[in-house]
């Protein structure tokens, strides 16, 4: 027989915990951060092939309209309210959806090619965030101009 303490414990220090200290941890750093938002890679190296981690977004942050060409990305909300729009090349809403875990609503999963953007609605918002790497910066056609 083994003691289940010592078991969680070595499993512990081999495992990232994803818990209410990290989020408010990262929220912190969101909130004091000048772009209002703030990574936790799970990933070792931006070149890394799969890129996982928990993106903390305040309201006021400011997420282009943008794209990845070659990449499917998913949002898994932990805790917050968060609005998800995709768009058509016009610029126009193509569909929106407020995800908030009280109200069941977890995530989404969009499809490469798609134009979307990411809109905090309640302080200390933060998803977990799964997409392709390696990261590669927005080239200047994976952002959306809209002129309004």
């Amino acid at each position: 027989m083994y003691d289940v303490r010592c078991l969680m414990y070595e499993v512990r220090s081999i495992m990232k915990i994803i818990d209410k200290q990290l989020l408010d941890d990262v929220s912190i750093q969101a909130q004091e951060s000048p772009r209002l938002r703030m990574n936790y890679n799970f990933h070792q190296s931006l070149d890394d092939k799969c890129h996982r981690f928990l993106n903390a977004v305040e309201p006021g942050t400011k997420v282009e309209i943008h794209r990845h060409p070659t990449k499917d990305e998913s949002f898994v909300l932990l805790r917050g309210k968060v609005r998800v729009n995709t768009y058509n090349d016009d610029g126009s809403v193509l569909e929106s959806v407020v995800l908030c875990p009280a109200e069941g609503l977890y995530g989404v999963d969009i499809p490469k090619g798609i134009w979307h953007n990411v809109e905090s609605l309640e302080s200390g918002s933060v998803f977990f965030e799964c997409k392709e790497g390696p990261f590669v910066p927005h080239e200047k056609e994976g952002v959306l101009i809209v002129n309004r």
